[in-house]
């Protein structure tokens, strides 16, 4: 990442770049890890209603890139849901960056944070010394 970047909260008129980036992401990269019918889990789980919800109530934030919104991440008390970045921008610190941020955010009311980690992300959240719990 070249120069600092801005996070923000997303409002009504980021839906479409949410989603877009939310499916797109999906799309892209889970097709590598996962047979098609996860992917189409993903996909849905993360639907048009999931989101608008998320957004209505301040839970999204969003990464802007030099011309357009390139990531978003969802912060649910003290979890971190649905981080994504638009392939294109992966590797360059974007996730990091939110990252950074929800963890910040979390730690100002919360001892610890819980996410459920895809196949892609589980590396980067490691590499933060996140530790890994089977939940089944």
């Amino acid at each position: 990442m070249s120069a600092m970047k801005i996070i923000r909260a997303a409002q009504g008129i980021d839906f479409n770049s949410i989603k877009t980036i939310t499916q797109t992401t999906i799309w892209s990269i889970y097709p590598k890890y996962y047979p098609n019918g996860a992917v189409q889990f993903f996909s849905d789980y993360h639907s048009d209603e999931r989101i608008k919800t998320d957004i209505g109530s301040g839970r999204v934030f969003l990464i802007e890139g030099e011309e357009a919104i390139i990531g978003t991440v969802t912060i649910i008390d003290n979890e971190i849901n649905r981080l994504f970045v638009l392939p294109d921008y992966q590797g360059k610190g974007y996730g990091r960056a939110l990252m950074d941020f929800a963890e910040e955010m979390i730690g100002r009311n919360y001892d610890h944070i819980i996410l459920d980690a895809s196949l892609p992300g589980k590396q980067m959240y490691i590499k933060r010394s996140y530790v890994v719990k089977n939940t089944t």
